[in-house]
């Protein structure tokens, strides 16, 4: 089975999403980490305006590696199936 980049690239945004919250930063907070507007970082977390280098800045800030990004959600995570890593 064949994975298409939108689905990828909205679910990147997804996990960004997740670690934000956990640090328990708004939007607003991110944003200003990383010294952008929030709509940019809104973007980002939609699944769009999302680079690799934006990537490794946002993982770098969120202290995540940028592979992180690529894992499925915890939110999705089967129970009693452990986070591989």
């Amino acid at each position: 089975m064949r994975e298409k980049p939108e689905t990828i690239i909205a679910d990147v945004g997804l996990r960004i999403a997740e670690a934000r919250r956990a640090r328990g930063w708004t939007q607003q907070d991110a944003a200003d980490r990383l010294g952008m507007e929030v709509q940019s970082w809104q973007r980002i977390e939609r699944g769009t305006n999302l680079t690799i280098r934006s990537m490794v800045r946002i993982a770098a800030a969120l202290g995540v590696a940028t592979k992180d990004f690529f894992e499925q959600p915890s939110s999705q995570r089967k129970a009693g199936r452990p986070k591989s890593g």
